[in-house]
């Protein structure tokens, strides 16, 4: 069950590219004809989430980006980054977000760090290559050989078969310089793999705990594992808008491009790929005749997040 604010009746969808088309008389930050990224938190512009504004989020509280035309506060938008397309662009809400988020948020990621991501879902795909340009060494787990060799060539150093290797906590620790462990894992796997990434964590470690898409577990670890470990354990929801710009420069700098899948829905199949997404993991690209976007699946529930908005409205 998704537990962040939500509430019924709210058009769903937070994450959207678009241009926009008119602006309220006290808005300074855009002008229409900007291109625009939507924030997924509306009010978290900077520093830590609070009662306030973790209940924000679009597509859950507010109305979010799965129509045509939206009306916007300023301060919930960015800007989007001139190297990328609308699709591409409309990526990064919330999967790029969180990304940069477990890997910058807390204890920042420096050149030769070691960072291990779970499968192949937004969030994992973006770490890879956010490490790989800040020049980490990445470790990744998969469970097919086709998805292994996405990995690699996206740069992952080390792809290691959760299937193959049940134990792959102590495989990954191993392959770190000194066999020390991983300084960064983003955990979205949740209480079925959490032992797993325990096994893997360096000293002074940070775990960013982001999903449960492995389910629930009987046997789970408990709050001393992370003391008996000597590491930092932190639930992550997204980011902040200070953290989208940051992290927009970094894709700029670095060129960047974000991972699509080539299956396209459109608008009239979106409860047709609702079904399909219970098991679909790769990002899916929903067409109408005015936009196209991203979605993707946060957990067990199937979030549609990423309808861009082409046409936007923003307004103070």
């Amino acid at each position: 069950m998704y537990p962040f604010a939500q509430k019924q009746g709210v058009v769903p969808g937070s994450d959207g590219a678009g241009e926009v088309v008119a602006v309220g008389k006290n808005v300074t930050r855009f002008q229409p004809g900007s291109k625009v990224v939507t924030l997924f938190n509306q009010g978290h512009l900077a520093g830590s989430l609070d009662t306030q504004t973790i209940a924000t989020g679009l597509g859950g509280v507010i109305d979010g980006t799965l129509r045509q035309y939206g009306t916007f506060n300023e301060a919930g938008l960015v800007e989007m980054p001139e190297s990328l397309n609308w699709q591409e662009a409309s990526t990064l809400s919330c999967a790029a977000v969180t990304a940069w988020n477990a890997l910058y948020g807390l204890k920042p990621l420096v050149p030769g760090d070691v960072v291990l991501t779970q499968g192949t879902g937004g969030v994992s795909i973006f770490a890879v290559q956010f490490a790989k340009a800040a020049g980490a060494t990445v470790i990744a787990t998969t469970s097919s050989s086709e998805k292994e060799a996405i990995l690699k060539k996206l740069g992952a150093d080390h792809v290691i078969n959760y299937k193959d290797v049940p134990e792959w906590g102590e495989k990954a620790a191993s392959l770190t310089p000194k066999k020390a462990g991983v300084n960064h894992i983003l955990e979205v796997g949740g209480p079925k793999t959490m032992a797993q990434s325990l096994k893997a964590v360096k000293i002074d470690g940070v775990i960013s705990i982001i999903g449960f898409l492995g389910g629930n577990a009987k046997e789970q670890p408990s709050f001393l594992d992370a003391l008996s470990n000597v590491c930092t354990v932190r639930g992550i929801l997204v980011g902040s808008r200070q953290q989208f710009e940051d992290m927009n420069r970094a894709i700029e700098v670095n060129g960047i491009k974000p991972v699509v899948d080539e299956k396209i829905f459109s608008l009239e199949q979106v409860k047709e790929y609702v079904i399909l997404s219970v098991e679909w993991t790769l990002n899916v690209w929903i067409l109408t005749d005015c936009f196209v976007g991203h979605t993707s699946i946060c957990g067990i529930r199937s979030i549609l997040e990423s309808l861009p908005l082409r046409l936007s409205r923003v307004q103070n």
